[in-house]
Order: C-alpha cells, then sequence, then structure tokens
C-alpha cells in the first residue's frame, strides 16, 4: 500500500485499538447489545421490563452530563415492556421483541412532538413513521426521541432548545450531528442501538466520534415517511451501534418502503452479510476531499488513524492503494439542495421568529435556490453517478477519513455568522456529504483514538445498493480490532 505519511512525527499520535484510553472515571457495567439483548430475552435470561427500566435508569442519571434526550416515554415505554414480557413467555419471538431503543427527534413517534432540533412548542404526533413502525413490528420498545440540532444542519448537537448534547468520551466535546443524541445515547450505553439520520454525514460523522459503527444506507432502503424525499432526497435513515451486527440487525428491522415513497430499492440481508467474508476486495483509499474552498485536508491525528486502518485492511488481505475520486464540482448540487431541503422544513414551522439566525439565512437562500435550480441540481445525479462511479470499475470500495479533525470542543460553532459556520463545518467535515448527493450506501467504522483520547474514524463507501459488502468488509475489520471492547467512562 503507498501512503504519504508526514515525516515530523515524534511518538505515536493516534491510540490503536488495542491501547484504550484511561478514563478518569469508572467505567459502568455495560447494557448488553442490540443482539445480546434479544439472545438474552429469547433465552428467558432477563425480562423486557428489566431492561427498559434500566435504560430509563441510565438516561435520567445522564441528564445532566450528556443530555442525550428530547423526550421520553417512560410510562409507555413501561407498559410495553410488560406486554413484551407477557408475549415472550407465550413463546412469540420477534427480531427485537422487548429490546430498548431510541430514535431522533425528527423522526415521527405517535404522542410525542417532532421538535427537530427547534425551540417551540409542535403539536404531538399523531402516528408513527413508516421507520418507527417498522422497529415496532420487529418487537422493538422505543424509550424516547434523542437530540438533534436545529433542522439537522450541522455537525454538531447544539441550541437554545434543549442545551448541548456532550460527547461521553470527553463531555467538553461535541459527540456530532445532527445525530448526536443517537450517538452519545449508545456510546455511553444508555441503550443498546439508536436510529438517526444522514442528509450530509449526520449519522457517520456523530459515529466516527464517538467510537460507534454508523451506516448510511441507500437511498429509500430505511422510509423517511411521512416524508417521500427528504431534503431532497440528500436525507436517509440509518442506525448507530457499537458492534457491526447489532447496526445491521437495527437496519434489517427498519428496512422497507411505505407505499408513498418515491425510492424503494431490493431488499438486503444486512445481518447475514455481518456473518459473511467479503472476500478478497480492492480497496482505494483517497485523502483529498471534493473541492469545498476551504483547503481542508485531513488533521495529522486523523490521517496517522486511517491509514493504521488501511494497513489493517492490507495485512487481512485486501489490495489497498491510493486514488482520487473525480468528485468534480459536485457541492454546486449538493447546496442547492441542502438550502432547499431546509427551507422546506422551516417554512413550517409555526414560529419562524424562534429559529437560529442561520436557519433563517438557509430558508432564505433555499427559497432562491428552489424551483429551476434545484430540480438542475438532481438532474446532474446521473452524470454524477457515472463520473464518480467510475471508480468502481477498478476498485470494489472506496475508504476515506469519517472527518477531518477530532470532535471539535462543545460552543466552537457558537455566534458565528451563517457564513462562518459553514466554512468551519465543511473544514472539519469535507467527506461524507458527496455520498448524499449520489444516494449511495457507506459506513463509518472506529478508526482509533487521538493523543488526548478523542475518537476518529474511517468511511467505508460503496456504489449503488453496494451495502452487503461494506458490511462484511466492517464486520472483518471488527473481528480483528475488537473496538467494541473500547468504552467511555460513566457519565
Amino acid at each position: 500500500m503507498s501512503s504519504a505519511e508526514p515525516t515530523e512525527q515524534t511518538g505515536p499520535a493516534v491510540r490503536p485499538h488495542s491501547e484504550r484510553p484511561s478514563p478518569s472515571r469508572p467505567t459502568p457495567e455495560p447494557m448488553p447489545g442490540l443482539a445480546e439483548s434479544a439472545r438474552l430475552l429469547a433465552a428467558s435470561a432477563t425480562t423486557s421490563t428489566a431492561l427498559v427500566a434500566d435504560a430509563l435508569a441510565r438516561i435520567e442519571a445522564s441528564r445532566t452530563t450528556l443530555n442525550a434526550f428530547r423526550h421520553l416515554r417512560a410510562e409507555a415505554a413501561l407498559a410495553e415492556a410488560a406486554e413484551a414480557d407477557r408475549r415472550l413467555a407465550a413463546g412469540e419471538r420477534l427480531p427485537l421483541l422487548g429490546v430498548p431503543v431510541a430514535v431522533k427527534d425528527d423522526t415521527d413517534v405517535a404522542g410525542l412532538p417532532t421538535h427537530f432540533g427547534c425551540d417551540g412548542e409542535r403539536p404531538p404526533a399523531t402516528a408513527d413513521s413508516e421507520a418507527v413502525r417498522r422497529l415496532r413490528a420487529a418487537g422493538a420498545v422505543v424509550v424516547g426521541k434523542t437530540n438533534s440540532c436545529e433542522l439537522g444542519q450541522w455537525p454538531f448537537t447544539e441550541g437554545p432548545a434543549f442545551g448541548a448534547t456532550r460527547n461521553p468520551w470527553n463531555t467538553a466535546h461535541t459527540p456530532g450531528g445532527s445525530s448526536g443524541g443517537s450517538a452519545a445515547a449508545v456510546a455511553a450505553g444508555l441503550v443498546p442501538a439508536a436510529l438517526g439520520s444522514d442528509g450530509a454525514g449526520s449519522v457517520r460523522i456523530p459515529a466516527a466520534w464517538t467510537h460507534l459503527v454508523g451506516i448510511k444506507p441507500q437511498r429509500g432502503r430505511v422510509s423517511v415517511h411521512p416524508h417521500h424525499d427528504a431534503f431532497q432526497g440528500l436525507t436517509v435513515n440509518g442506525p448507530l451501534a457499537r458492534t457491526v451486527a447489532d447496526a445491521a440487525l437495527l437496519l434489517d428491522a427498519a428496512s422497507g418502503a411505505h407505499p408513498g415513497d418515491l425510492h424503494r430499492p431490493p431488499a438486503v440481508r444486512a445481518s447475514d452479510a455481518a456473518r459473511r467474508d467479503p472476500g478478497r476486495l480492492r480497496i482505494a483509499l483517497a485523502w483529498r476531499p471534493p473541492l469545498t474552498l476551504t483547503g481542508a485536508g485531513p488533521d495529522p491525528e486523523v490521517r496517522r488513524a486511517v491509514a493504521a486502518l488501511a494497513e489493517t485492511l492490507a495485512r487481512l488481505g485486501h489490495h489497498v492503494e491510493e486514488a482520487r475520486p473525480r468528485y468534480g464540482l459536485i457541492g454546486l448540487a449538493f447546496v442547492p439542495r441542502a438550502t432547499t431541503g431546509i427551507a422546506e422544513f422551516a417554512a413550517r414551522h409555526p414560529e419562524p421568529a424562534l429559529l437560529d439566525p442561520r436557519t433563517r439565512s438557509a430558508l432564505r437562500t433555499g427559497t432562491r435556490l428552489g424551483g429551476r435550480v434545484v430540480r438542475a441540481a438532481r438532474a446532474r445525479e446521473v452524470r454524477q453517478h457515472r463520473r464518480i462511479g467510475a471508480l468502481f470499475d477498478t476498485y470494489d470500495v472506496l475508504l476515506t477519513p469519517t472527518t477531518a479533525a477530532p470532535p471539535p470542543r462543545i460552543g466552537t460553532f457558537d455566534r458565528l455568522s451563517a457564513w462562518r459556520t459553514d466554512v468551519t463545518m465543511a473544514a472539519a467535515c469535507p467527506y461524507a456529504w458527496p455520498w448524499n448527493v449520489l444516494g449511495w450506501p457507506g459506513i463509518s467504522v472506529p478508526a482509533g483514538f487521538t493523543r488526548s483520547g478523542l475518537p476518529v474514524g474511517a468511511q467505508l463507501l460503496g456504489p449503488s445498493r453496494g451495502e452487503e459488502r461494506l458490511i462484511a468488509l466492517a464486520a472483518q475489520l471488527e473481528d480483528d480490532l475488537r473496538w467494541y471492547e473500547h468504552r467511555p467512562p460513566a457519565p
């Protein structure tokens, strides 16, 4: 494998997976993962009531330190857990029967408002979103809704409506965004797994910054109903979990289309893929991000972590070499779609004056770029598929950093103008968003820790409908690196 490592290194800048950062606080007894919880319940080794009560207690205990949840369903979740216990005792078996999970607060859960990070009052949703309906059909107990930044725009989870959600590995830092609440909840062991959404990296970025597996599936894999084409086709729902098997299990449970959905890819079997040998793959390692006019490149600590992961892939028998995807000016397609999507959501807010000034700026931009401009941007997608997809004529998988930087400190983006926020965000997170334009799948996996103990991640990216290969490869890496053994200190 060719590499362009910096030569000024004076010591190990990145802790490998085998060197866990020493916590300053004790590590709690871990909550069992998603698959393990389901196994224990099926074997009558625990009860749903015990698992749900434990999750609720952990959430309450972490409110002042992590602030991961916007809404809890304590009474309803315990009632559903008791019903799950009755069904289990009667011999019923479902993939997630009685297992507690969380969903991001851009997702409708009947009886709870969907604030999507915004301030102000919203009426309770009258019905579950399709993804939540499918999780319930698989037997899951939704314990609550996790925090998101306002309308999912930024790679941090902070705002006047709920405060700051904090990273379990170091509470002075953000867990990322916009699915930061889901990531913090899973990383801290408050729930076994959670659903997030990803419109420009909003599952993969917080996964990287909290040492999790985060899957951005193919567009349409998990329904975004009641929206039929969220954020002009950029946004998809996807899982966050500590292991590949848990992420795959949640993906299987949530997957499937609503009758009104525009995008309906053929089904995949993610859990089967997590048990499959990926074979010997051709992997392209790309350091240069798409053009963002920020001059962004990976922080040396991020670069060394991803280079070490690439070396692991080569040791496992894969052919890894540096390459440059032909991104072109893909940002010219992303900006109209993203700002138009923000404008569409913001225009529905009952009290626009409560929105962040940066949101109102995006609303104005999106209104100007809507209509003909955004239709032209979307029409370019077919050519973008051909140009960027040519990489997969030579390679099976694209490997990049998930982010260019480790997780920023809480408050880094405070009081920045809309322009400065966008520039700072693009410099820290330039790698994830092109795959939202394309609608193709990607997985962020843990890549190690910085000297100060902050997690960083790497992306495995594939062509259209390529989830199964990516999941199999991620599972092979996990078997070797055993990243799930590294846990943050107690919140």
